[in-house]
């Protein structure tokens, strides 16, 4: 299970079966067989519907905590915990104070505000926005608890298609996860639309180790596992951002037992 996106590993966290070395190992050749082969075309999914339904209810119930501070994880959903740190606090390494102090930020995909409310607490102008109005309720609960009036974002529910203005800094953790590679170009260049300065953007890389381990993970079926998991080329999204008029300035990798995320940051070619 090792590698699962963050997605998938924490939906099926709790709902794996004890099997025999030998059963494992076919099901590891069985999923070898169809990254060798291809993904083959499925069903017409409306993603969008399926992830807010899902992140208002359930979902929301599982990654509030995973998000939290609570004991009430299991093993895998404190390693994907963990590795979502470590994402933001390297975010959070390029956005020092000296940088983003009484700037605007959009954290696009802001879930419980887990980089919203530390960017806040610097001194940014920050919106955050996420599909699941659950999520955006947590986040500006949580914000009140530690915030004073005159630094808390703003929080809104919207879908990264909607959203629009114009930004200093724009962030995207963890969330294109969520949508398919077919629609990649349109939301990277919709969101670069929207920032002035930089684009902080984080997704699962589209590699032949993490394709095997999440076809591996796919062959345990949950009745939990309500969103799929789409990975990313690297060099589709850096084509993405280059089509956009932005380039990679910096890069990093976090990678955990059940979480893996790539970290670009982007800037305007003129800028960059």
């Amino acid at each position: 299970l090792s590698g699962i996106p963050a997605a998938s590993a924490a939906d099926v966290a709790g709902e794996f079966p004890v099997v025999p070395l030998v059963a494992v190992l076919a099901l590891i050749a069985a999923a070898a067989a169809v990254v060798l082969a291809g993904d083959e075309k499925s069903a017409v999914v409306d993603d969008k519907s399926v992830v807010t339904q899902y992140f208002n209810t359930e979902g929301f119930e599982r990654w509030q905590k995973i998000y939290g501070e609570t004991d009430e994880v299991n093993v895998v959903q404190k390693d994907i915990r963990n590795g979502h740190a470590m994402t933001i606090e390297k975010i959070l390494g390029w956005l020092d104070k000296s940088q983003i102090e009484g700037k605007t930020i959009c954290d696009a995909g802001c879930g419980c505000g887990n980089l919203s409310i530390p960017l806040a607490s610097r001194g940014a102008k920050v919106s955050g926005s996420d599909i699941s109005s659950a999520m955006v309720g947590e986040a500006a609960k949580r914000a009140k608890d530690v915030l004073p009036a005159e630094q808390q974002p703003v929080f809104m529910a919207s879908d990264l298609e909607t959203l629009d203005g114009k930004y200093d800094t724009v962030c995207c953790v963890d969330v294109l996860i969520h949508y398919p590679p077919e629609n990649l170009n349109r939301m990277v260049g919709h969101l670069a639309s929207l920032s002035k300065d930089r684009l902080v953007l984080s997704f699962a890389p589209k590699t032949w180790y993490y394709t095997l381990l999440k076809k591996f993970g796919e062959l345990f079926p949950g009745k939990s596992k309500a969103t799929r998991a789409y990975l990313h080329s690297e060099e589709v999204v850096e084509e993405a951002l280059r089509q956009a008029g932005f380039d990679v300035t910096r890069r990093e990798m976090t990678a955990t037992n059940f979480y893996f995320s790539r970290l670009f940051e982007a800037k305007p070619r003129t800028a960059a």
